[in-house]
């Protein structure tokens, strides 16, 4: 019906034919090589990194410089010795792809929490001071003795008063007048129960004393309820009933805290900021005793402007990590990842137009000692007052190469790193992308691979250095960020 159509190929020489197919097989290795260079790139990277030493040895023995060292007239390369690497602080990382944030930066205090932090303890009741356990800077805990190598006292004992309030002590004599009413009219009814059967007592009598006692209880109720309302314990009212003794002195203790901590196996710990009054001194009700603080858990309050109030509440919203770079110091700044906003204020400051929010932060402690004598002392990592800047992340870019800025030289328009081949470091243009003061972020553009070693600090010393070797030295120079 029609003609049956020859095969092309069939027609090709055997010579075209193995041409065809060397073609199309270097056509695949092509495609397979470009969509698997992610796995071989880093591994030709290694092997390079291995070789270029072995290479540079070969030519030094027959007198040649290596290609790229400065003594041979390069201006990209340069060689370290072990004693340099450490004079210039030398520190490496191996490139990454990962995705960065960039945050927006918000300054921030280490502050009390509002009826947390601060503790007032103040005089129960008016008396004289006898004793004062702690002093200033002391850890107390609650439920235990401020010193307990000084006191037999259970619990927190802070102060020993002697009463001297009038209405107390009246209240105190006539509650004790009271209960032994009680425990004589107690006897004589027990003593005419006996009696009455025999006709001496009448019935009548029993019923008197009842009603007496009766009354009498009535009004040591009252009394002991009296006693509750002027400041005294439920302990300190049995002793009176049992000992049939008046209070005359009474012991302050620390007061408990508001909230468990949250580590059960670490007790609460108070420390005492101020003490406010000496022995032999007359306290008033109410009067100030001493402030006792703690630490555990402290406030981050930042101060963001009035536009940026949608984007806190959104991060609010969606408890969106934020990370705190506290003032500590030290030659590296304390950082602190994964806080969440706790809350933001509903009102803008007239005069500055800021706007506060708050971040919760749990406190480390650094310090504990525990003395001979019993006194106990603690310090703590973060302190109220202390600066803070806070990075509040408002983009995401993917498939970075993120470094330290330190790591990136900035020379006029250009910018370089120093990328480690065996014994040397070349220096190689890259494209930044952004750059605040602690991050720089280079684009994905074939300059570095993934697994390539690069110079993350001691960077602009190394450059200062093949500055100098080659006669490029003697202008001014700068970090990406920062001026030299």
């Amino acid at each position: 019906m029609g003609k049956i159509m020859s095969n092309p190929i069939s027609k090709l020489t055997k010579r075209q034919r193995s041409i065809l197919i060397v073609s199309l097989l270097g056509t695949a290795c092509v495609v397979a090589g470009f969509f698997g260079r992610t796995w071989w790139l880093p591994q030709a990277n290694r092997v390079l990194a291995w070789i270029g030493p072995k290479v540079s040895e070969g030519a030094e023995e027959n007198g040649r410089q290596p290609a790229g060292d400065p003594a041979g007239g390069g201006a990209t390369s340069l060689t370290l010795s072990e004693q340099a690497k450490k004079n210039v602080g030398l520190k490496l990382m191996t490139v990454e792809l990962s995705t960065y944030e960039p945050p927006i930066t918000i300054p921030g205090t280490i502050v009390d929490r509002p009826g947390r932090t601060e503790l007032e303890v103040s005089a129960p009741m008016t008396g004289i001071v006898t004793r004062i356990y702690p002093i200033r800077g002391e850890a107390v805990e609650p439920g235990q003795p401020a010193s307990p190598g000084q006191s037999a006292k259970p619990g927190g004992a802070l102060f020993d008063l002697r009463l001297t309030h009038e209405d107390l002590v009246t209240t105190q004599r006539e509650f004790l007048r009271a209960l032994k009413e009680v425990d004589v009219i107690e006897k004589e009814i027990a003593r005419i129960e006996g009696v009455i059967s025999s006709g001496v007592v009448a019935g009548k009598r029993k019923w008197e004393l009842e009603y007496e006692h009766n009354k009498i209880a009535a009004g040591c109720d009252a009394l002991e309820k009296a006693l509750f309302l002027h400041g005294l314990s439920r302990q300190q009212v049995e002793q009176i009933k049992t000992r049939r003794e008046l209070v005359a002195e009474v012991t302050v203790y620390a007061p408990p805290l508001a909230e468990e901590p949250q580590d059960a196996g670490d007790p609460p710990w108070l420390q005492v900021s101020s003490v406010n009054v000496k022995p032999g001194q007359h306290v008033a009700t109410g009067q100030r005793l001493c402030v006792l603080r703690d630490h555990a858990r402290l406030y981050i309050e930042g101060m963001a402007f009035e536009e940026d109030a949608l984007a806190l509440n959104e991060a609010a919203k969606q408890g969106t990590p934020i990370t705190a770079v506290v003032e500590s110091g030290a030659q590296q700044p304390d950082e602190l990842s994964g806080l969440r906003i706790l809350y933001v204020e509903d009102e803008v400051e007239l005069e500055s137009r800021a706007l506060r929010f708050y971040l919760e932060l749990e406190n480390e402690r650094v310090r504990w000692e525990s003395r001979a004598d019993g006194r106990r002392f603690i310090a703590w990592r973060f302190k109220p007052g202390q600066r803070v800047e806070l990075l509040l992340p408002f983009d995401r870019w993917e498939n970075r190469i993120v470094l330290p800025v330190d790591a990136v030289i900035k020379e006029g328009l250009e910018r370089f790193v120093f990328r480690q081949n065996g014994n040397h470091f070349e220096r190689i243009p890259v494209h930044v992308e952004y750059t605040d003061h602690r991050y720089a972020v280079l684009g994905n553009t074939g300059d570095l691979f993934p697994g390539t070693e690069v110079v993350a600090s001691g960077a602009y010393q190394m450059h200062l250095a093949l500055k100098n070797t080659t006669g490029g030295g003697g202008g001014k120079e700068e970090h990406v960020g920062c001026s030299h």
